[in-house]
């Protein structure tokens, strides 16, 4: 059969198509890599930390789809959107325009929910707005919309000779001149006005600002309250509520205005509602939000605790820890002399432990004297006196301070004594009376946001709307119910609508903005995910991996870089970056689906998919040392338990997302030994006590943060070996000769650094309209030091060249060296041998920074006393990263040390000695203790979700062997 040549081009251009063609790129380590990724297909993209994959997704895929639509639209549009700078690649061909849900775009704002995120808020202050029930604020009774004859009925309950004038409230709160209006109610035959308070004549010539916010009131009748105004009233109370489309204020005079609506108003207290809008429901707006906290639902206020922590302690030793009282301990101080001042006139001492103080003496000492004087005996540098004091009180001084202060670093230390309390006002609800009183189906709009998504998912089906209701609001309901569809698939149903999206985990946020990207419906778009499995249990991964595939069905690209083995065996296409990190990676080593990647010999992925290489399960459990006993946990949705951790050996706490996990040990744990041990000014969640403390010396919590936070921090400053490599160059000849010290190889300060560039060995150029450029500075060509400096030689070697160097070339140059070779091992024994001692911070991902904590924490002489706390510590981590990464944390218990790690990874929950499974389900269905013991003790838990997970990994390992 022939086919004609325009078919075999259309056959040929559709084929085309299938490919997004990358060739050339060079970004960050990528090794001019040239790769087909299908589209339309869900392809995951792995290899080790530091491989490469973030470089050639994010850096190269996403930031040149991004670029290409953005070159598309008006420079006029674009010099508002900021500059994509062009990545390092020849040529990316069939790219579709990028989506990218990564980790680090979350909003920190606390105005930010996952209600407002998703938009879900927004359709319910709609809904709240069109068909829900307005109650009184004050007694609960059901408003309904007034009529003229009950208006007339409640303003002749008036006593008898009452002077009152009735206003029609004409503008409320809106900027303008309103020239015209006020020309209008003059010529139709109205006398008096009154604008923001101020009676006007209407003959006068009235000037309003245009900038402000304006109240005008149109006087439309003045009257005696008596026998037989019935008619008049009821004539000039139409005429009010005609001009002002249906409100009406009555001035009493001598007494409190009343008002009325034709909308909304409570017959019995009289209280009437603004008209609901659905910004009536906003608490980022002020119409809507709490007046007290402006809709954030709290308030950060001065706490006794924190400003006392040691209530043991009397006020002389130094009880009074918050900042400016410090110097009460000191007798010569105006502090000490009001304190003393205090004790004389209330009979108490200064050397009483502050908890024995009876309640009226704790009462003056934080709340003040209620305005009574007392006389303040002071000497100072300027003589002698006696002084009326009248003392607000601990509390009220310090607010006062931290107002008064105009220093940012002052305020940041008075911070550390607050702590967040819900709105007295508003009870944590953020919105004014008026909008929480309205209801649907009982609850009001605060209620419903309180709600986990899997019980509003519930109370939305049972929810019964009247024939009305249903048509004003059926179509709102629907467009909810699917959002919430949305989030229940992506295995988010423990959280709330009102949960503050900073306190979100990486994983949450991305999979809240994947269920946002299924709402929208898009097709023809790439997507690109970061890890979007993190903080998910194997419980929940299907449902993600549902949703992965559903986005793909629609007609979209889906690249994931994802290292979770479920998410490679489902995906259509799997591109494994190495063969090994930074310096050894960045190149294309195996292409294909699960089982092809299997055969690749050289692929490490390949090998532990297929099992030839696995993470072995220790052949003996660790017994503890001793225990920490929490008791009466609470924090959150804690139900009151008691947790045994075992000392001495490592502990994995699982459970499936938002069982309680975090709550337990980041908020109750980890705080309440940061406070005792390591006087850090926390407040631990709520829990009675916890036992065994004084078996501990101090708690490290190693996360995922960057080390630091500028070019300038590096791995060599922040494990300390820059200092010892600064003290050898010091003790060179040359060095010696010149008169060095240590301080002349810092590119910190003057002395050694080049000049030109401070030290930072490159030089920002500011272009206008285009991206910032940075070159490498000329006079030093890059190199960070000045000639003199580089000058000085260590076997050979310049300061700059050192660090330069990899871990591995380093732990070679200094094998002679114990003190630097200690570092440098356990830099390498983490899985870092190929980054740069000098490598910016910056540079560095969640999971490299992570180790270099350990590696430092590593090198430290142990005293087999610290507690480690890791939250998901296998974030961005490959098979054979997790494989190191276990043995580090085994080396980190064999030493006595305590090590707590929350994860859902099962290769690192099966080489844990003890697991405390938390659970059994999310939000409200978790919170409690359901398994513990040894991974082969809670594999037999018919009850645990992680049991099930565990045995079939223990069962895998066993046939492997």
């Amino acid at each position: 059969m022939e086919i004609d040549g325009k078919e075999y081009m259309m056959q040929n251009r559709s084929d085309e198509k299938q490919y997004i063609k990358i060739r050339g790129a060079n970004e960050h380590n990528l090794k001019n890599i040239d790769l087909d990724i299908p589209r339309n297909e869900l392809v995951v993209l792995t290899g080790l930390s530091g491989s490469g994959k973030s470089s050639l997704a994010f850096d190269t895929i996403y930031a040149e789809g991004q670029r290409r639509y953005m070159e598309s639209l008006s420079s006029y549009a674009r010099q508002f959107l900021g500059q994509m700078e062009k990545p390092d690649v020849e040529s990316i061909e069939g790219l579709s325009p990028a989506i990218s849900i990564d980790q680090k775009s979350t909003n920190r704002n606390p105005r930010s929910t996952v209600g407002t995120v998703t938009e879900i808020y927004d359709y319910f202050r709609l809904l709240y707005a069109r068909v829900g029930t307005p109650h009184c604020p004050q007694c609960g009774k059901e408003i309904r919309k007034q009529t003229v004859d009950q208006m007339v009925d409640q303003i002749l309950e008036l006593p008898s000779g009452t002077k009152i004038q009735l206003l029609a409230p004409v503008v409320r709160g809106r900027k303008g001149r309103h020239e015209k209006l006020l020309e209008r109610a003059k010529r139709s035959g109205y006398v008096r006005v009154r604008i923001d308070g101020n009676l006007y004549e209407l003959s006068e010539d009235i000037v309003l600002d245009k900038n402000i916010k304006h109240n005008i009131e149109i006087i439309v009748d003045r009257l005696v309250v008596k026998e037989g105004i019935e008619k008049r009233l009821t004539d000039s109370v139409e005429s009010v509520l005609a001009l002002a489309e249906g409100l009406l204020v009555v001035d009493v005079i001598g007494g409190e205005p009343m008002n009325f609506s034709q909308s909304f108003s409570c017959p019995d207290c009289g209280i009437s509602i603004d008209e609901i809008e659905p910004r009536s429901f906003s608490f980022n707006n002020p119409f809507g939000a709490c007046p007290e906290c402006l809709g954030l639902g709290y308030k950060m206020e001065f706490d006794e605790d924190l400003m006392i922590p040691d209530k043991n302690l009397s006020i002389a030793e130094g009880a009074i820890a918050v900042m400016g009282w410090q110097s009460c301990t000191d007798k010569g101080s105006f502090t000490r002399a009001i304190l003393d001042a205090l004790a004389d006139t209330y009979k108490f001492s200064l050397e009483t432990p502050f908890k024995k103080y009876p309640k009226k003496i704790h009462d003056v000492l934080i709340n003040g004297t209620g305005g009574k004087e007392v006389k303040v005996h002071y000497k100072g540098q300027r003589g002698e006196g006696v002084y009326d004091v009248a003392f607000e009180g601990l509390i009220k001084n310090v607010e006062r301070r931290y107002r008064e202060t105009g220093s940012e670093s002052s305020k940041a230390e008075y911070e550390t004594f607050m702590r967040i309390t819900p709105c007295h006002e508003c009870g944590g609800q953020r919105l004014k009376p008026g909008a929480l009183a309205v209801t649907i189906g009982g609850r009001n709009i605060a209620e419903v946001t309180a709600l986990s998504i899997g019980r509003l998912q519930k109370f939305l089906d049972r929810l019964k709307l009247n024939k009305q209701q249903m048509l004003i609001g059926g179509q709102i309901l629907k467009e909810i119910k699917a959002r919430i569809k949305f989030l229940m698939d992506v295995g988010l149903d423990y959280l709330t609508l009102s949960r503050a999206t900073g306190s979100l985990s990486g994983g949450e946020a991305q999979r809240i903005r994947l269920a946002t990207q299924i709402g929208s419906g898009l097709v023809g778009v790439a997507y690109i995910l970061d890890e979007p499995s993190i903080g998910l249990h194997q419980r929940d991964n299907d449902k993600l991996l549902h949703t992965l595939k559903h986005l793909r069905d629609l007609g979209n690209s889906v690249i994931v870089v994802e290292h979770d083995e479920d998410t490679m065996r489902e995906a259509d296409n799997i591109v494994d970056i190495g063969p090994g990190a930074g310096e050894h990676g960045g190149a294309v080593v195996a292409q294909g689906t699960a089982e092809e990647i299997m055969m690749k010999e050289d692929s490490i992925t390949g090998a532990y998919l297929s099992g030839r290489l696995a993470i072995p399960v220790p052949d003996r459990r660790a017994k503890p040392s001793g225990w920490l006993k929490i008791k009466g946990a609470r924090e959150n949705n804690l139900k009151n338990i008691d947790v045994k951790i075992p000392l001495g050996i490592m502990t994995c706490v699982t459970g499936v997302s938002g069982s309680g996990k975090s709550s337990l040990i980041n908020e109750i744990l980890y705080k309440r030994l940061a406070r005792d041990l390591n006087r850090a000014r926390t407040i631990p969640g709520r829990h009675k006590a916890i036992e065994g403390i004084d078996q501990l010396d101090k708690v490290i919590d190693i996360d995922q943060s960057p080390i630091g936070r500028t070019p300038r921090s590096n791995p060599a400053t922040y494990t300390g070996v820059f200092d010892l490599i600064r003290d050898l160059f010091a003790a060179t000849p040359d060095a010696k000769a010149k008169g060095y010290k240590k301080g002349r190889f810092s590119f910190n300060v003057k002395g050694g650094r080049c000049e030109a560039c401070s030290g930072d060995g490159i030089i920002k150029i500011e272009m206008h309209f285009l991206p910032d450029v940075y070159v490498p500075c000329e006079v030093c060509g890059g190199r960070r030091y000045n000639r003199e400096t580089l000058d000085v030689k260590y076997k050979g070697k310049s300061i700059y060249d050192v660090l330069d160097m990899t871990v591995e070339e380093a732990l070679e140059f200094f094998e002679n060296v114990p003190s630097i070779r200690r570092k440098m091992e356990t830099l390498y024994d983490v899985g870092l041998s190929y980054i740069r001692l000098g490598q910016p911070s910056t540079q560095l991902s969640g999971g490299e920074a992570q180790r270099i904590k350990l590696a430092t924490e590593l090198s430290k002489r142990s005293t087999g006393k610290t507690v480690y706390i890791l939250d998901e510590p296998t974030t961005g981590l490959h098979f054979a990263d997790v494989h190191k990464l276990t043995e580090i944390l085994r080396r980190l218990a064999s030493d006595g040390n305590t090590v707590i790690v929350i994860e859902h990874n099962l290769d690192v929950i099966k080489t844990a000695d003890y697991i405390i499974d938390i659970g059994p389900e999310g939000g409200d269905k978790g919170g409690t203790v359901i398994a513990e013991g040894t991974p082969e003790e809670i594999a037999a838990n018919p009850v645990s979700y992680t049991g099930k997970y565990i045995d079939a990994m223990l069962h895998k390992q066993d046939s492997s062997q």
